[in-house]
C-alpha cells in the first residue's frame, strides 16, 4: 500500500467528520431577577413599547430629535466604529481564506550579454556555436492548502467572526452613546437657560427693589443700611449670572462637538430660550434578562468571551500535526519564447507537507493556559458587565421617580413663595414689613425657582439615562448572534 493513502484517508475522515478540537461554546447561564425593584409584575411582562427604539422622538421636542438626528450622521466617534468594523470584517475574511485551497501565477523572462573577457566568458566563448546573447523564460501556476484536520483553522475562523460581531455591537453601543450624551447636552444646556432666566428675572426683580427702596430713602423713608442691603443682595444675584452662563458656552461647545462641528455653530439656534423637554413615560421596560438581547455592550463582552473560547482550540491544535499540499504546474526554457508552450517546456511538481511541533510541548502548554486565562478574564468581564448594566437601570429608574417627584414638589413650593414675596413686597411698602424680610423672600424664591429648574433638568437626564440603560436605540434582533463553525 502506498504511505500516501493512509495519510488521505485519515484526512479525508477528518473534514467529513468536521471535528475541532478545543472547548465548544455555550452561553453562561446567568441568575437574573424577574423584574427590577419597585417594577411590578404587569410591567415586567409587558412588551416593550416601539418608541424606545427611537426614544428621542418621545421628548417631543423637535429641535432635540434634530440635533440627535444629526449627530448620528456626523459624529466622529461613529466614523471610527464604523472603520473598526470593516477592520474586524477584513479580519474575518482572512480567517474565511485561510480554510481554502490558495494559488498564484508567477513568470519571468530574462535576457543577458555575457561579457567575453571574465574567465566564465573566455571558457564559454572557446565552446563552438557559443552565443553571448542568453534569454530564459518562465511560467509557473503554484497552489497550496492546508489541511484543517483537527479545527486549528476553523477555531480561528470563530473568532474571528465572533470578534466582527463584537465589533459590529460595539458600533451600536457607540451609536446609543452618541445619541444618549447629544441629549444630556442638550437637556442640560436647556436647563441652563432656564437658570439663567431664572437669575436675569431676579436681577431684574432686585433692581426694581433698589430703585423703590433709593426713592424711600430720598423721601426720608428709609434708612442707608436698607439701601446697601439691597444693593449687596442685587450684587450677589447678579455674581451668579456670569458662572450660569459660563456653563452653557461650555454645553453649546459640547453639543457642536457632538455633531462633528467647529464649536460656535449652533450657538445662533440655540441663543433663544427653550423649555426644558418633558419627562415622557416609560410604561414598560422588560426584564433583567432582556438586557442580555438589548444592551449592545453586553453583546460585545458576550461575544468577546465566545472569541476567547474558540482560541483555546486554536492553542490546542498545536499539539497535532498540521498537514499541506502544495503543487506546481508551469512552463520553462532558455530557447525563445515560442518554445515555452512545448512538451519539452512543461514542469510540474506535488509535496504533502508535514510540520509537527513534537518537541515543543512546554510552549504549547504555555500558550494554552494563556487562552485559558484570557477565556476566564472574559467570562468575568460580561459577568460584570451583566450585573454593571442592570445596576445602571435600577438607577436611572430612582433618579428618575425621585427627581420627578422633586420637581413636582418644588413647582408647588415656588408658587407659594412667590405669592409670600408679593405679600412681603406690599407689607414693606405699608410700613408693617421690614426691608430684611422682603430680601429674605427674594432670596428663598430665587433659591427655589432654581431648584426646581434643576430638578427638571435632572428628572429629564434621568429619563435619557433610562433609556440608554435599558439599551433603547435600535432594532433588537430576534435571537443573539451565534457563533457558526
Amino acid at each position: 500500500m502506498s504511505p500516501v493513502r493512509p495519510i488521505t484517508l485519515l484526512v479525508t475522515a477528518s473534514l467529513m467528520a468536521g471535528c475541532a478540537v478545543g472547548p465548544d461554546y455555550q452561553r453562561p447561564a446567568l441568575p437574573l431577577s424577574d423584574r427590577y425593584l419597585g417594577q411590578s409584575a404587569e410591567q415586567a411582562s409587558a412588551e416593550v413599547p416601539p418608541l424606545l427604539v427611537s426614544w428621542w422622538e418621545s421628548f417631543n421636542d423637535p429641535v432635540l430629535t434634530g440635533f440627535v438626528t444629526q449627530a448620528l450622521e456626523q459624529n466622529l466617534d461613529l466614523a471610527q466604529a464604523a472603520a473598526r468594523v470593516t477592520q474586524a470584517r477584513a479580519g474575518l475574511g482572512a480567517a474565511n481564506a485561510a480554510l481554502l485551497p490558495s494559488g498564484s501565477i508567477d513568470g519571468q523572462a530574462a535576457r543577458a550579454y555575457q561579457s567575453v573577457e571574465t574567465p566564465l566568458g573566455q571558457v564559454l566563448n572557446s565552446t563552438p556555436g557559443y552565443d553571448r546573447h542568453g534569454s530564459s523564460y518562465e511560467l509557473n501556476l503554484n497552489a497550496g492548502w492546508e489541511i484543517d484536520v483537527f479545527g486549528g483553522l476553523r477555531r480561528e475562523r470563530e473568532a474571528a467572526l465572533a470578534e466582527y460581531q463584537a465589533s459590529e455591537a460595539g458600533a451600536i453601543a457607540t451609536r446609543l452613546a452618541i445619541a444618549a450624551q447629544t441629549a444630556d447636552i442638550y437637556i442640560a444646556l436647556r436647563g441652563l437657560q432656564a437658570r439663567l432666566e431664572i437669575a436675569n428675572r431676579q436681577v431684574e426683580t432686585q433692581q426694581g427693589l433698589l430703585e423703590k427702596v433709593r426713592l424711600l430713602y430720598g423721601k426720608g423713608l428709609a434708612a442707608r443700611y436698607q439701601v446697601q442691603q439691597t444693593e449687596g443682595a442685587l450684587a450677589q444675584v447678579q455674581a451668579t449670572v456670569p458662572v450660569l452662563q459660563t456653563g452653557l458656552d461650555a454645553a453649546m461647545n459640547a453639543l457642536d462637538v457632538m455633531l462633528g462641528t467647529p464649536p460656535g455653530t449652533h450657538r445662533t439656534q440655540l441663543a433663544g430660550t427653550g423649555s426644558i423637554p418633558v419627562v415622557p413615560p416609560i410604561n414598560a421596560s422588560g426584564t433583567p434578562a432582556d438586557l442580555l438581547r438589548r444592551r449592545p455592550d453586553l453583546i460585545v463582552a458576550e461575544r468577546r468571551l465566545a472569541a476567547s473560547n474558540a482560541r483555546i482550540g486554536v492553542a490546542i491544535a498545536e499539539y497535532y500535526p498540521k498537514l499541506s499540499l502544495s503543487a506546481l504546474l508551469g512552463s520553462a526554457t532558455t530557447v525563445s519564447g515560442g518554445n515555452l508552450f512545448t512538451g519539452g517546456a512543461s514542469q510540474s511538481g506535488a509535496v504533502l507537507g508535514l510540520r509537527w511541533r513534537l518537541f515543543d510541548v512546554g510552549r504549547i502548554n504555555a500558550q494554552i493556559d494563556q487562552a485559558k486565562g484570557q477565556e476566564a478574564e472574559a467570562l468575568a468581564a460580561y459577568r460584570q458587565s451583566v450585573l454593571r448594566a442592570t445596576e445602571d437601570v435600577e438607577n436611572a429608574f430612582s433618579a428618575l421617580v425621585n427627581r420627578s417627584a422633586q420637581a413636582t414638589t418644588l413647582a408647588g413650593g415656588e408658587a407659594s413663595l412667590t405669592q409670600a414675596r408679593q405679600s412681603s413686597f406690599i407689607a414693606y411698602t405699608k410700613g408693617t414689613a421690614s426691608l430684611i424680610e422682603v430680601l429674605h423672600a427674594d432670596e428663598t424664591l430665587l433659591q427655589a425657582c432654581d431648584a426646581r429648574a434643576q430638578a427638571q433638568t435632572e428628572s429629564a437626564r434621568a429619563a435619557v439615562a433610562a433609556f440608554k440603560a435599558l439599551g433603547g436605540g435600535w432594532h433588537v434582533p430576534e435571537t443573539l448572534p451565534v457563533v457558526s463553525r
